[in-house]
């Protein structure tokens, strides 16, 4: 399960997200340009099979969205947070928001989830690990939800990349000297770039980045700025943190050593 909530102080509003799955749970909060793990809960959860295995079953699970919520009340300021995005495989996610509504109903000091329900959203994840953030943000019922943050713009444009790798590989290359080339011919629509390269201790280098981005821009092209705190900017960096949409094929780019 996933619990993901938007906002951190200094960031600006934001959103929480909960990703949670039987026995295991992260706790982010998610703002403009940051994402920050807030909390990671683990429960050892036993199959239903045998004898008393079902409340045993029971018990664990209670167990374990106690402590969710636990973690959820003590990172979580409704003044600070937009909306709150539970995610999660199957049922979990709202197993467990019937359980934290429940215990809201039955605990004055939960008040403030009762009075803030509309915030809370389900959304679908792969699993309760961090990797199945980038789906959850990528969700439509999530993207409305943050479409002020840079992760609103930064998703999409990374989703493009991806599947113009998968539908015509040559209209896509990633790397700082096929890049380069690539833009020499012209050829960038979209410049996919982390924010690690602006704070390059290299003074040339740095200078290099911000050059070629505004060039892009000059001929029409598009350029986003991934922030290496968020999700989808750990993905690009995988992919020396840079990379780009082209505008025709340029096979010839794979001969080419990187």
């Amino acid at each position: 399960m996933k619990l993901v909530g938007k906002s951190l102080a200094r960031d600006g509003p934001g959103s929480v997200k909960l990703l949670p799955e039987e026995g295991l749970a992260h706790l982010f909060l998610v703002g403009r340009s940051v994402t920050a793990t807030r909390a990671r809960v683990e429960v050892p959860i036993p199959r239903k099979h045998g004898s008393g295995a079902v409340a045993a079953y029971d018990t664990a699970l209670k167990d374990f969205f106690q402590r969710v919520l636990a973690a959820f009340v003590h990172h979580v300021d409704f003044g600070l947070v937009q909306c709150v995005v539970i995610a999660s495989p199957g049922f979990t996610k709202d197993q467990f928001r019937d359980y934290m509504l429940l215990e809201a109903t039955r605990r004055g000091e939960l008040r403030a989830i009762t009075e803030h329900k509309a915030r809370f959203v389900l959304a679908p994840a792969p699993s309760g690990y961090p990797h199945s953030l980038k789906d959850v943000l990528a969700a439509p019922s999530v993207m409305s939800l943050i479409k002020d943050t840079r992760a609103a713009q930064e998703v999409p444009a990374l989703q493009e990349f991806y599947a113009m790798i998968a539908k015509d590989s040559a209209r896509a290359c990633y790397g700082p000297k096929h890049v380069e080339v690539a833009h020499e011919r012209l050829a960038i629509q979209t410049l996919l770039l982390t924010d690690t390269w602006f704070r390059n201790p290299d003074v040339a280098a740095r200078r290099k980045c911000v050059d070629l981005a505004e060039s892009v821009k000059k001929v029409g092209g598009n350029v986003r700025v991934f922030s290496s705190m968020h999700v989808s900017g750990n993905q690009l960096e995988q992919l020396t943190g840079i990379a780009a949409v082209l505008r025709f094929p340029m096979p010839d780019l794979d001969d080419i050593e990187m």
